[in-house]
Formats: C-alpha cells, sequence, structure tokens
C-alpha cells in the first residue's frame, strides 16, 4: 500500500558505506497489475467484480501467513469462496500459491541495473522482505537474487514482520554486523524506513526513482552482462 514519503537521511559518502539493506516488493519487486489482483480472486472463487472486497480479506490475513503464522492450507482456506469439490481443495490452493508467488516476482530492470552496478562496485547487498514460505524460496532461486545478494532474510523463516526490530537486527547479523551508521536501509514503507533509522540506520525511503538509488550506492562506471530478471 502507498505511504506518505518522509525525508531521506543525511547521504553517507558511498565511499564509507559498509552495507546495503533492501526491502523487495516495492523496491526491487513491482506492484501486482489489476489485472493480476482480479485473475487471483478468481481462481479463489471470488468474482471479478468482487476484486477489492477480496484484496481487503487478502490483505486481512497476509501479515500472520508473511509471519509464518499461516500454513499455506490455512491462509488460502480462509481466502476461498464457493463449495470445493470433494478432493480438490488441495489442488485449488497448489494453484492460487503458484499464482500468487508469479504475480510477486515481476522486478524492476532499471532498479536491477543500479544493483547490478553497485555489485560490481563490491557492495554487499542483504535482501530483508517480508514474505510467505513459497515467495521466499522463488526469490532465492531467481538468478538476480543469487548473484547480487550476499544474504537473504524472510519474514516466514525468522517468524518476524518488519517493522519489528528482531527483524533488522537478523538482516544486520546476516551482513556480517556492518555499523549500523554505516548502513543504507532501503524500503518503500514509511514505517519500514522510520523503524530502520530509530535503530540508527542510514536509509531512503524508495518512491519509484532508480536514480536516486543510484545516487545512494557506489556504481561501476560499466554495468556488468545483464542477466535474467
Amino acid at each position: 500500500m502507498p505511504s506518505t514519503p518522509i525525508p531521506v537521511s543525511q547521504p553517507l559518502p558511498v565511499d564509507q558505506l559498509e552495507a546495503v539493506i533492501l526491502d523487495y516488493n516495492g523496491v526491487v519487486g513491482r506492484q501486482p497489475t489489476p489485472d493480476m489482483w482480479s485473475s487471483l480472486a478468481v481462481l479463489a472463487g471470488w468474482p471479478a467484480a468482487q476484486t477489492e472486497a477480496f484484496m481487503r480479506a487478502f490483505w486481512g490475513e497476509r501479515a500472520a501467513y508473511d509471519a509464518g503464522e499461516l500454513s499455506d492450507r490455512a491462509f488460502w482456506k480462509n481466502l476461498i469462496h464457493g463449495e470445493q469439490a470433494a478432493g480438490r481443495e488441495a489442488e485449488r490452493i497448489a494453484t492460487l500459491r503458484t499464482a500468487d508467488t508469479q504475480m510477486w516476482t515481476r522486478t524492476d530492470p532499471a532498479v536491477l541495473k543500479v544493483l547490478r552496478r553497485a555489485h560490481a562496485a563490491g557492495v554487499p547487498m542483504t535482501l530483508l522482505s517480508n514474505a510467505p514460505l513459497p515467495l521466499a524460496s522463488a526469490l532465492d532461486d531467481t538468478e538476480w537474487c543469487a548473484t547480487l545478494m550476499s544474504r537473504t532474510v524472510y519474514s516466514a523463516r525468522i517468524r518476524v514482520n518488519k517493522p519489528e526490530g528482531r527483524a533488522y537486527a537478523t538482516a544486520l547479523a546476516a551482513a556480517g554486523w556492518p555499523a549500523p551508521g554505516r548502513t543504507l536501509f532501503v524500503d518503500d514503507r514509511a514505517d519500514n524506513v522510520e523503524a530502520a533509522s530509530r535503530l540508527g540506520m542510514r536509509t531512503l525511503h524508495y518512491t519509484g526513482n532508480a536514480a536516486e538509488l543510484a545516487s545512494r550506492l557506489p556504481q561501476a562506471t560499466a554495468a556488468p552482462t545483464a542477466f535474467a530478471a
């Protein structure tokens, strides 16, 4: 969900940056389209005209799913509408899980270009995302994640969501305990950015400007050979 932009923290000279911790969705990952939401709603048994109601129900359950408090079956069973044919529930849940994962794994080429240049310049990057287990596994299997990220931290695996402090502490530990004041945290949600700032990290509230992100990261003069997103 969109949030009101907040001022970025005082930029750190890029040669003093020890680590970068990045959110996934809304930074590297693109938001699902309205058609994707409608398709997911229909798969769950909701009429396309009730997509907004489906989305409200989806977000009402999602934080618990992201935090590993709900299983796949529990999350999707709570969202499925209509009579279920005997023995078909597992199949329908598998279809919903696949569709959900696919709609969250589209990436922004402009951001990946910036991150490739940062990686080529030697910047250690850690991914910190509120994500359920199926999405976490799918992201780890992408070439961009395996290549660019030194470590990945997902809420369902550590059983806590941002903006809880333990999520940030886990990411800092995964990054090798860089000094918070020499660590840049990037997220599209203001509450997540504010929590990182309270822990002493440099922050960037990302609002879709890849050039602004590039200005906060070391950039190799030539981008490496592109790979599949």
